[in-house]
């Protein structure tokens, strides 16, 4: 297990290095201009990015480098979200960084964890599972959820659990498979059962 948890940390330090030096010489997103842009984002989303429905996402805080390349890689056919493939479609990579940097901006809300799920939930989170091969969420995520901007990990605390589940349950099936040739998240949530995926799920929703 200690071996597995510091081979993702060494890969999120490698994954760090690269986005840091795309960062520096990319074009660096305009919170005012994406605020502009983001209209069409809010029916889905919430004006702040703290979206109200608990399928769709909040964006708020989540980390330009994370948003910039979920929307590229929804965008391009790396990540398939029917939803919004029209949305995305026409839009340049400036104006994903503006939008990336506007929802950035903006400052998460939180909610509550189920309680009879906290105990499951937060081993999995905070130790992972060793006799499975899960490793801790927090190798990556943090141990409170804020995530690894530049590495493209991103925060999880207060993100909606249903949200939550259906990405484990999606990378589990291969249905999403954008987490890179490391596989991480793929190999990750195939290894978690049903009940697993929802107690870890509620317990990133109740994060602070």
């Amino acid at each position: 297990m200690k071996n597995l948890l510091i081979g993702l940390i060494v890969s999120a330090g490698l994954m760090s290095a690269a986005h840091a030096g795309e960062a520096a010489s990319a074009y660096q997103g305009d919170a005012d201009a994406g605020k502009a842009k983001s209209a069409t984002c809010a029916a889905c989303h919430g004006a702040d990015g703290n979206s109200m429905v608990p399928t769709f996402p909040k964006l708020a805080g989540q980390g330009e480098v994370y948003l910039a390349k979920q929307l590229k890689d929804i965008r391009d056919g790396r990540r398939q979200v029917l939803e919004m493939t029209a949305f995305v479609a026409g839009l340049t990579d400036n104006d994903i960084a503006d939008l990336a940097a506007y929802f950035d901006a903006q400052a998460p809300t939180g909610a509550g964890a189920k309680e009879e799920l906290v105990e499951l939930g937060e081993k999995i989170y905070r130790a992972g599972i060793e006799e499975k091969g899960v490793p801790a969420c927090m190798a990556c995520h943090g141990p409170s959820g804020k995530g690894i901007e530049l590495a493209a990990f991103p925060m999880l605390s207060g993100q909606h659990e249903a949200y939550i589940a259906k990405q484990l349950h999606d990378f589990s099936s291969g249905a999403r498979t954008n987490d890179g040739d490391s596989r991480m998240m793929r190999d990750t949530a195939y290894r978690l059962h049903d009940s697993e995926i929802a107690a870890v799920a509620s317990y990133i929703q109740g994060l602070r």
